[in-house]
């Protein structure tokens, strides 16, 4: 078994470049479980990361100053405890929106972290109230944590204050979004076999049930229209949500096991699913169709045995916000960098337990995160892109595949404007 085609040599593939590591510090206590990093988080502004240090813990680094300890003192960071600690209920906030680094206890196991800003203009979608407890401006920088004993916890990021403790999850609260549009719409996804709706401008309520997974619910991710929503889970579930009505747009199918992350294109035109049946798919969002497969076994495991247990099950995809690239994290402790338009890694790096993945908010980075509560980072891959791809690109923002297809343009050049199989 190998984890690259046999007609790719794996001593050309690029190596990506180091940027640099943080190391949790030791337990207090011995424990064997508790101290997975299981998320990690840019925020959209890109002034702070987040990640789940294990043991109840989050800690929120202001990223540019994180870049520049890299550079000052080398790649190893190991992060510091005597850092300002928030509580599980208050905090003595900073001087607002400046950056400070912070550790959260979040008062139980954390499984899920993200971040949210919000645009004033975008009102409460429950528009018959009148009265709220919070008045979210122009600089809003919200962080969601979403726990083992079901809770999901909102803080205000720039003065470490709990805002909201939204309570009706009855189990592990396994992943969550906010909507891209700044309306602080959350979709928290849980293993009690649910999506929950929350709108946090309308302090916290749960606006909607949504149902359909018949197991685990691992991961969910909005399109950047916030139109879309993609939830995956186990038995091979792929699912897309309409999110203006809360209705199930289509099941994807093609994946042989449980799948266990998404995310969307920056243009919205594409969806990229990881599976434990060692695969990355990149589809069609609007139509069903598989437009690439990304393989981390070959020979490629036949769906019986892709069903089963190996040693190169898919932990994590992100799509990088060039739209060119996707970085994939698998048991085989290793890190790939990927192009929409090749079958095999551009670049690669070694990471032992990996679990989680993420690029920063320009693209010039991915957080990886491990089994023992530490972050790594990597250069991603730099290439200009091609005049077809900055076209697609374009086009593919404002119209999804139909429209395109509908276009009253030339073959040829509906051809060039179109992702294809």
């Amino acid at each position: 078994m190998a984890s690259f085609p046999p007609r790719v040599n794996e001593k050309e593939i690029v190596r990506a470049r180091t940027i640099g590591e943080l190391l949790a510090p030791a337990a207090p206590f011995d424990k064997k479980c508790g101290h997975e990093n299981w998320t990690v988080a840019f925020a959209p502004d890109g002034s702070y990361f987040a990640w789940s240090q294990g043991h109840r813990t989050v800690k929120l680094v202001p990223w540019s100053q994180c870049l520049k300890n890299f550079l000052l003192h080398g790649t190893k960071n190991v992060t510091n405890s005597n850092s300002s600690r928030l509580s599980r209920q208050n905090s003595d906030g900073g001087q607002k929106n400046k950056p400070r680094e912070h550790i959260i206890d979040c008062g139980d196991i954390v499984w899920s972290l993200a971040f949210g800003s919000s645009v004033p203009e975008k009102q409460s979608r429950c528009v018959n109230i009148e009265w709220h407890r919070f008045k979210f401006g122009q600089d809003q920088l919200l962080l969601a944590t979403g726990l083992n004993n079901g809770r999901i916890k909102i803080w205000d990021v720039y003065t470490g204050k709990l805002l909201l403790n939204l309570v009706d999850h009855t189990e592990v609260v396994r992943d969550l979004t906010f909507a891209p549009d700044g309306s602080l719409i959350l979709v928290s996804a849980s293993r009690d076999k649910t999506l929950r709706v929350w709108d946090l401008k309308d302090d916290g309520n749960m606006m909607k049930v949504l149902r359909g997974h018949q197991n685990w619910v691992y991961s969910c991710a909005f399109s950047p229209d916030s139109s879309m929503l993609c939830s995956v889970g186990a038995n091979k579930a792929v699912f897309l949500w309409n999110m203006d009505k809360y209705t199930m747009i289509r099941k994807l199918e093609g994946h042989h096991h449980d799948v266990v992350a998404c995310d969307f294109s920056p243009d919205g035109a594409l969806l990229a699913t990881a599976s434990y049946d060692t695969r990355v798919y990149i589809w069609d969002p609007h139509n069903g169709d598989i437009l690439m497969e990304f393989g981390h076994l070959f020979p490629p495991p036949t769906p019986i045995f892709a069903g089963g247990a190996n040693d190169r099950w898919v932990r994590s995809v992100s799509f990088s916000h060039d739209g060119l690239h996707i970085a994939s994290l698998a048991d085989d402790k290793m890190v790939r960098f990927w192009r929409i338009d090749e079958d095999y890694p551009v670049q690669v790096a070694p990471l032992s337990n990996g679990l989680c993945c993420a690029f920063s908010t320009d693209g010039s980075v991915l957080a990886a995160g491990t089994h023992d509560g530490s972050v790594y980072f990597w250069a991603t891959p730099k290439q200009v892109p091609s005049l077809q791809h900055l076209c697609r690109m374009s086009i593919r923002r404002v119209m999804p595949t139909q429209e395109v297809q509908e276009l009253p343009i030339p073959s040829k050049v509906l051809e060039f404007l179109s992702y294809h199989i």
